[in-house]
Order: C-alpha cells, then sequence, then structure tokens
C-alpha cells in the first residue's frame, strides 16, 4: 500500500555508477513509465535525447561544469522543452493554412507561455523517470548544469529554435552501499505548505525551516567562516553569488531570446 511513498521517502542522488549496462528490459520499463508523466493537453511537450557517444558525453560533462561522472553514467537523458516538433506538425500538415482560409486565423508563433508548459512537461516527465528509476534499482542525479553554456549545448546536439534543455539526468546501478547513506535533510512541511495566501518568510521563519540542514553542515564543518557562518552565508557564496550562476543566468537569457526572437 505504501510502496511507493517508501521509494519517494527513501529516494537520494546517486553519482556513482558500476559499469555495467542498464538491461534492454529495465530501459523499457524506464521509458514507458517516463511516458506515462502527466503532459498538458497530451501534447507530450518535450524530447529526450539518449547521449551514448562516448565523445558526447565527454563534452556534455565539459559543458556541466566539468563533472565527469556524466562521462562514466551508463545512461544520459538530456530533457528538452520542445514545441519545435508542433510547429513543424502544424506547419507540415496543413494545419496553419486550413486555419487561415477557414477561419482567418494567422500563424502564431510560440511564446513564453508555451515555453512554460512544455519546461513544465520536460521536468514532470523526468521526476516520473527518476521515481521508476528508483523503483527499478537504478541511480539517478539531476544535472542542472545543462542550462549552462546554451550556445554549445545546442551546437553540441543540434538543437532548432523551439527546443531548449529542460534538465537532464544520469542513470545506473549504484556504486557499493550509497542507497544505505543517511539522507539529506529538508524542510518542515509547515514551513512550505501555505493555507489561502502567500505568507512571506523572513529570518525566524528561514532558520526553523533550514535548522536540522544547517546543524548537519556544521559538524561536518562545511560553513563558511571558520564554520562560524550560518546556511544563508553557504548558499550565498556558494551558489548565489558564484561563477556558474551568473553563467547559468546568461545562458537562459540567450535560451528564452533565441525561442522568442530566433
Amino acid at each position: 500500500m505504501y510502496e511507493t511513498l517508501h521509494l519517494l521517502n527513501q529516494r537520494r542522488s546517486i553519482r556513482s555508477f558500476e559499469q555495467r549496462p542498464i538491461e534492454a528490459e529495465q530501459l523499457r520499463l524506464l521509458k514507458e513509465a517516463t511516458l506515462r508523466a502527466p503532459s498538458a493537453g497530451n501534447m507530450i511537450l518535450y524530447s529526450i535525447i539518449e547521449v551514448h557517444d562516448p565523445a558526447k558525453k565527454e563534452q556534455l560533462a565539459e559543458i556541466c561544469d566539468n563533472q565527469m561522472m556524466i562521462t562514466k553514467a551508463p545512461l544520459v537523458w538530456v530533457f528538452l522543452a520542445d514545441m519545435q516538433k508542433w510547429v513543424n506538425y502544424f506547419k507540415e500538415s496543413g494545419a496553419v493554412d486550413h486555419a487561415m482560409q477557414q477561419k482567418d486565423i494567422p500563424f502564431r508563433k510560440p511564446g513564453l507561455g508555451d515555453l512554460h508548459l512544455c519546461m513544465q512537461d520536460a521536468i514532470v516527465a523526468a521526476q516520473n523517470a527518476v521515481v521508476a528509476a528508483q523503483a527499478l534499482g537504478l541511480g539517478s542525479c539531476y544535472i542542472g548544469d545543462v542550462i549552462e553554456r546554451f550556445e554549445d549545448l545546442r551546437q553540441l546536439l543540434d538543437l532548432k529554435q523551439y527546443t531548449i534543455p529542460a534538465c537532464m539526468l544520469i542513470f545506473g546501478y549504484p556504486k557499493g552501499k550509497q542507497q544505505a547513506t543517511k539522507l539529506t535533510p529538508r524542510c518542515p512541511a509547515s514551513s512550505v505548505f501555505m493555507l489561502d495566501t502567500y505568507a512571506e518568510p523572513h529570518l525566524p521563519d528561514m532558520e526553523r525551516a533550514y535548522q536540522e540542514h544547517e546543524q548537519d553542515r556544521r559538524r561536518m564543518q562545511g560553513l563558511p567562516y571558520d564554520n562560524t557562518g550560518t546556511l544563508a552565508d553557504y548558499y550565498y557564496l556558494r551558489k548565489h553569488t558564484s561563477t556558474f550562476m551568473q553563467e547559468m543566468n546568461r545562458s537562459v537569457q540567450v535560451m528564452f531570446e533565441s525561442w522568442c526572437d530566433g
């Protein structure tokens, strides 16, 4: 009865895999579960590039801040927000011409609303894949850095105007006993769920929300300023002001401009 909840609650990111391929039946089941994800209007506004080419995996790793675990992962999926296939379908099927001739409706270029829906579809599908992988005994890890250096990624994967990366997942059989290690703490439900309206969090709320997380980092001597800093200090330095976050913001701006303006 609670098997799915157990899978969700025990899942963690795995970055080190056994060097053996995923069996064909396991891969079939993983793809089948991924495709059962909810989709806006059942249009499946995403595509997934399965990267096998070792040279391309190396380039992907280099683009994604030199995360060499990508090169060693048995399975690499790049999830794309993909409206290009529908633009092609509308034009090549005659739907655009029919609408203009019979309804006087001109062609509408995809906008940011379309992009938002495509991103939702892609990421919901990715999370289905993560849960399915866990059920199949596979480890997985999201690679957020796939949205950096968009120009290089576009060239590497031959992306068209209305295809942009939403996320990337790597999969494989976990090496050793990684699944048994301590889970990363999460915020309590009371700090995330809000009733009827947005309740803006301030310092006391955030301290309560991330208390366990901060204590964990302090025990590991993992906070800045000789471990006297806070979790806010850690994320401000490690994430918010980082060079990779600057590159992500630059790259995403190029993505969105490319989508809207070509």
